[in-house]
């Protein structure tokens, strides 16, 4: 991590010599973004992220490329939030073009586009866009008609999350439907010869169905289906989940885990489950990333039929779709694979060939970067 003073002349990228791209995010390293801001980047050749945001957390370097804190004091960094006053700041031969995360990034980071003549392109993920809370007297809200003007492009992670560009008055000229992709392994995984649970993996927050997960496993128990189930991650409705662990048995809750870690429970899981809804503020999934991982892992996905998770997913081919807020469907699925294994076995090895096709990270990794030179010619 480091602050620093000046700006170097923005250049263009030398075919031996990535060029830094600036990156930016206003909390660099929150744990639950690490992995799918990364993928963005695995296969870029030509240009090199520096991430810049006002807040560092420790695991940023997870993310690969520099870090650097932008504003020297806690005072020039209030003074960028509230003012858009500029810190000064030190990127040799930077790109001409700033990459924003998120639909506040963009906002945040317009001043300092201006402020060095750089075209800037912002990934917009979803709840960023849907979330009625980021629209109310915000510094996104009273931005978001000169980040409209000032972005080449908007890099939409679904077609769910363009049609909510578009409502938000973004022109479809400047949509760019754009998903992330999984890292996939060389063959697919063996399937498990005896999977062990179905498998969750996100934050604990009402857009990831984590009421309706609760509801489908008591209805299992109280089917006489024991299969366990196991719950990655953590989030404001753990006490939800903390709750079904006491009373129902085969409730694990794992805690965040490292990305090798989880990687290895889909593989012995029975199903990932994807109950994705639009929560009651708004918040809503672009598309997310489990599903493109468990499928590289041939993990077969239950998700629900709208939204992004219904985009990655070909009901009965390469998963299984139910409808949101349904609990009686989503335990109805999830016993369905536990029951029929030829069924979860053609399901995840179609899920893998679809993920080896059509959604590995490295290929959309270099469709962002050839879009973001393209931005910065």
């Amino acid at each position: 991590m480091s602050s620093a003073t000046t700006l170097a002349r923005p250049g263009s990228p030398s075919a031996s010599v990535p060029a830094p791209l600036l990156v930016y995010r206003d909390r660099i390293g929150t744990p639950s973004e690490i992995q799918f801001l990364r993928r963005q980047y695995i296969g870029f050749t030509r240009l090199s992220p520096v991430w810049v945001g006002r807040h560092i957390m420790p695991l940023s370097g997870e993310l690969g490329g520099e870090v650097v804190q932008l504003g020297g004091t806690w005072l020039s960094r209030l003074l960028f939030h509230r003012a858009g006053i500029v810190p000064r700041l030190e990127v040799d031969r930077a790109a001409r073009v700033l990459h924003a995360q998120f639909a506040r990034g963009g906002a945040l980071a317009l001043p300092l586009a201006r402020a060095h003549g750089l075209r800037m392109v912002v990934t917009l993920w979803g709840g960023d866009v849907s979330k009625a809370k980021n629209w109310r007297n915000t510094v996104l809200a009273r931005r978001w008609p000169e980040v409209i003007a000032a972005t080449e492009r908007f890099v939409c992670v679904s077609s769910a999350i363009a049609g909510m560009a578009l409502a938000r008055q973004v022109p479809a000229a400047k949509l760019v439907v754009l998903p992330i992709g999984a890292e996939i392994p060389a063959t697919p995984p063996p399937p498990p010869p005896a999977p062990i649970y179905h498998l969750f993996t996100g934050r604990f927050v009402a857009k990831k169905g984590i009421h309706d997960i609760a509801a489908a496993v008591r209805r299992l128990r109280a089917g006489g289906d024991a299969t366990p189930i196991m719950l990655v991650g953590d989030g404001p409705l753990r006490p939800v989940l903390a709750t079904l662990a006491r009373e129902v048995a085969g409730v694990e809750l794992a805690g965040w885990l490292p990305p090798d870690g989880v990687r290895a429970r889909m593989a012995q899981a029975w199903s990932l489950l994807v109950p994705s809804v639009v929560a009651p503020n708004g918040d809503a999934e672009g598309l997310p990333s489990v599903v493109f991982e468990a499928m590289a892992q041939a993990c077969a996905v239950i998700g629900t039929n709208e939204g992004g998770v219904a985009e990655a997913v070909q009901h009965e081919r390469t998963g299984l779709l139910v409808p949101p807020r349904d609990p009686d469907a989503l335990a109805a699925a999830m016993h369905r694979l536990v029951t029929d294994q030829p069924l979860r076995h053609r399901l995840a090895q179609a899920g893998y060939d679809h993920a080896r096709r059509d959604l590995n990270a490295h290929t959309q990794s270099v469709a962002l970067e050839n879009l973001l030179l393209e931005v910065a010619s």
